[in-house]
């Protein structure tokens, strides 16, 4: 399979892992790019963006990345507060009053960034229309109960998040989340895809059955990988409930269209990629906001996803559920997303990195393809 793209000569081993991934079946289409020190050393994209057409992987061939969005929305709502002088300590009903419902008044801003909300999970059925309306969202989170009390513990708000986050952006700015990216961080981070960008779009696809079996990880208990297989098969489970209302069915042009601020991002890993370069150089926020947006706030059993996760301000640092080679370890930050793609920075090392896939695999079934890949850029340096 035809890879294509540039990759300099020190970091030719990301090529020839990436080139093997379609040799072995690993990926059907995907892209890498990754910078250090504001230096582009690799973008590469290759395979099939379509596997129904053959059409190719094409460099400007967006793919939806799923929860890697959570990066982005978050800076945008940083981005509002320390325009608008807002600190995370105030009660989210100081700017946002119908909140306080069914006991979430002492709610702070900052709860609502490191998923200590206790809204991991609507209470009801939403439908996709719905979920385009981030007013009827706010509104649907506004007036639910907590599933814990807010700030006591954290859990992942796997879809929630956005919604939640992304009213910072709505009630100080007037403009959804994807408008207000589009305009203020990046014309080619679409949450919200317009028709054009659908039409380009990779189209996903499920790893067969047959080689996604979970084979578990040696630094993870047998027994919390047993309660985690357990949730996926209760629909009635947090992670469940999480994760799959609103039902999403990513290859669907109203799913892609809706904007929904913690899994629609539609990019490509280019532009991914130079979301967090730009982030590093200080071009989107300004370095001290920055700073304390990664430093560690909790870290530990999620109560959603079973595993160790662990955050600072909206961004995912790593843990668990967050793999880093050894070397990003200190001062890595980002998001991964559902299915194997992933976009993350190091303020340490000065590397910002990005990988999407239109092969949808999970980590405890053996997926390293991120990892590899990243681990491979670590050695270049």
């Amino acid at each position: 399979m035809a890879v294509d793209g540039f990759c300099d000569p020190a970091f030719t081993r990301v090529r020839d892992i990436f080139e093997a991934s379609f040799a072995d079946g690993l990926n059907t289409g995907a892209a890498v790019a990754a910078s250090v020190d504001g230096r582009v050393v690799v973008d590469l994209w290759g395979g099939i963006a379509d596997p129904r057409t053959g059409r190719a992987w094409e460099r400007d061939t967006p793919c939806p990345c799923f929860s890697c969005t959570k990066a982005v929305t978050t800076t945008a709502a940083l981005l509002v507060m320390d325009s608008h002088g807002l600190s995370l300590d105030q009660p989210v009903t100081s700017w946002w009053p119908e909140y306080g419902a069914n006991g979430k008044q002492d709610t702070t801003t900052e709860d609502l960034f490191t998923h200590r909300a206790g809204l991991p999970a609507f209470d009801r059925p939403i439908s996709a229309a719905e979920a385009a309306d981030p007013a009827a969202m706010a509104d649907q989170l506004a007036g639910q109960k907590p599933e814990w009390e807010p700030g006591a513990k954290h859990g992942y708000h796997a879809l929630t998040f956005g919604w939640l986050v992304g009213e910072i952006v709505r009630r100080h700015t007037g403009t959804g989340v994807g408008e207000f990216v589009r305009r203020h961080i990046g014309a080619d981070l679409a949450i919200g895809a317009t028709p054009d960008e659908i039409n380009r779009a990779a189209r996903l696809a499920l790893t067969p059955a047959d080689r996604s079996a979970w084979s578990g990880s040696p630094t993870i208990e047998p027994s919390v990988i047993r309660a985690l297989a357990n949730a996926y098969q209760d629909p009635t489970s947090l992670l469940m409930r999480s994760s799959g209302n609103p039902v999403a069915a990513y290859n669907r042009p109203e799913v892609l269209a809706g904007g929904w601020p913690a899994a629609g991002l539609v990019t490509t890993a280019r532009a991914l990629a130079d979301f967090y370069d730009r982030l590093l150089r200080g071009e989107i926020l300004p370095d001290a906001v920055l700073r304390d947006a990664i430093r560690e706030r909790v870290r530990g059993a999620d109560e959603t996803l079973f595993l160790e996760s662990a955050f600072g301000l909206g961004y995912m640092l790593p843990c668990q559920n967050c793999e880093v080679p050894e070397p990003a370890r200190r001062g890595a930050f980002g998001h991964p997303g559902a299915g194997g793609s992933e976009g993350l920075a190091d303020v340490e090392n000065r590397v910002a990195f990005a990988f999407i896939p239109n092969l949808r695999q999970e980590a405890l079934a053996g997926d390293r393809r991120a990892y590899s890949l990243l681990e491979a850029v670590y050695e270049a340096l």
